[in-house]
Order: C-alpha cells, then structure tokens, then sequence
C-alpha cells in the first residue's frame, strides 16, 4: 500500500532537512570519530577509563558540540556565503529558515549541555577540550581568522586536534605521548585537505574576498604547499610506531600516506579542478585509513 505525502508533510520533511543542514554533521561525525579513536589509543590510567555510557557521552558531547559551532558558522556567515557559489543555497542564505536571534539561544543551549554532559559523566579535561574544538572552529576559524589571513584553516584546523584529545583525556586526563601524536596528525591533516578543495573552488572564493590560500598565492605556490605539508602529514602520521603501534598500524599509514603524497604530486605539476579533487578525495582517504588502522591495530593486539 503506498503513502502519499500531503504538502504539509513535504513542507515539514523540506524543513527538517534544512534544520539538519544547519548543524554540518557530516563534519561533526568526523570529528566525532577523531575522539573516540583518541579514546581508543590512550592507555586507560589505573582507576580511570569511563564506562560504556560514558563513551556514548563523550560522542554525543563531541557531535552537539561540533554541530553547535557548525550552525553558529552558518548564521555567522550568511552574508558572505551568497557571494560563493558553494553556500548560496544554504537555508539562512536562501530563506529557507529565518536567521532570527533565537537561534543563537539554541547554539548556546548545546553548547552548554555538551559541557556539562561531557563533565559530568566523563571528566573535566574531556569537556574542556570538547569545547576548546567548537570554539576554535566558531570563534577562531569563523570570526576571527576566515576573512582575515591565509592561516585560517591552519590554526582554525586545530578544531580536530582538539576532539582527539578529548577522547584520550577519557581515558587518561594525564595525556600521554600517544594521543599528541594524533593530535598533530588531525592539525597537519586539515591544511592539505582543504587547500586541495580551495584550489578547485578558487574563483569562488575569490569573487567572496576570501583570502584561503590559492587566492592570496595563486594555485601553483599553493599546490606546492599541499605537496609538503602532505609530507609533513605522512611523516607524522609513522610517528605512532615508534610508540607501540603495530605491523598493521604501519602498513596502512604507509599505503594510504603513499597514494595522498601520489595525488598531492600530480596537484604540484598540474593545477586543474580534476587534479585537485582527487587530491583532497585522497585527503579523506588517508584520514579514514590511519584512524581505522590505529582502532584494529589496539583491538588486535
């Protein structure tokens, strides 16, 4: 028997997915995953570790929080994002949603109630950490960096790094080596991804007066900056083996930071939408690779 829709249900079902697209969760689920596999490469201190529903806290804490500082990107800048062909359908931009105050009450809400979840039922170190990242993701990277230096995803990147170390203070608020180690990876991660992305919508960002790398050196200089700071990445990112990861570990930071310093080289000797798509598609390869690499390496050893 078929359902059909009435235009209510349509208008309701068009406006819950606008309501979602507010929050970016496809990012917030990234990070999220950064903190438990910062979790889950942190040796548990003696008494400490958290319980299965602590570490479902700590997810949730990590994805409102990440979600809170998303939405508040997207009201912050509704104004530029009609100038860039990539955000002028966004539902602040478009109407779809009314930017009202309110929904800074409601950003200010989840960002309260991540804390306070994450310091109640995980640790304080946790919740500070969880909130370092929205911070540095709304307040560093969107309002004070992004429309002013080529270094705003550069620091605004350490939004990730801050994640992984959440997780690892779950496990251990003491921080051992392990857990800065990724933490520099997510930093160093983050530059190449997005130049690569930069560099195929440079124009866009252009016409925007936004000052992301290509913009301000061209294409060529900054293709040549995704291929060394791919290097920097693949180089940080074997690091871990010299502080207990495994053969497995090893082999997938090795295959996957080969094929992203592959992609990151064809990007260096020719700058087209083609080259620097597959090099920022390469990016999230790498990522996912090392991350699931260092969750097997523990849960096999």
């Amino acid at each position: 028997m078929s359902t059909v829709l009435t235009a209510t249900d349509r208008s309701t079902i068009a406006t819950a997915r606008e309501v979602l697209s507010l929050f970016k969760l496809r990012i917030g689920t990234l990070i999220t995953i950064t903190a438990l596999v910062g979790y889950a490469v942190t040796p548990v201190a003696t008494g400490g570790g958290i319980s299965s529903f602590g570490l479902l806290v700590l997810a949730l804490a990590t994805l409102t929080a990440s979600a809170g500082a998303g939405a508040f990107n997207q009201y912050y800048e509704r104004f530029d994002d009609r100038l860039m062909l990539r955000t002028r359908s966004r539902a602040f931009v478009s109407g779809a949603l009314p930017a009202h105050r309110g929904w800074l009450a409601v950003i200010v809400a989840m960002e309260l109630t991540a804390f306070s979840a994450c310091w109640t039922w995980v640790n304080l170190s946790a919740a500070i950490f969880v909130m370092l990242g929205a911070f540095f993701y709304a307040v560093v990277y969107t309002v004070w960096l992004k429309r002013r230096s080529w270094t705003n995803i550069v620091i605004g990147g350490l939004s990730g790094s801050f994640a992984v170390l959440a997780g690892a203070a779950a496990a251990d608020p003491a921080l051992g080596p392990m857990p800065w180690i990724f933490a520099l990876i997510l930093f160093l991660w983050t530059p190449p991804h997005f130049w690569s992305l930069a560099i195929a919508g440079r124009e866009d960002y252009a016409s925007a007066g936004v000052p992301m790398l290509p913009v301000v050196v061209g294409n060529a200089r900054a293709a040549k900056a995704v291929l060394y700071s791919t290097w920097a990445l693949v180089l940080a990112s074997l690091l871990p083996v010299l502080f207990g990861a495994g053969a497995l570990y090893m082999l997938g930071a090795a295959v996957s930071g080969g094929y992203f310093l592959y992609r990151a080289s064809q990007l260096a000797a020719k700058q087209t939408r083609a080259t620097a798509i597959g090099s920022f598609l390469a990016s999230l390869v790498q990522l996912s690779v090392v991350l699931a690499a260092a969750c097997l390496d523990v849960a096999l050893r």
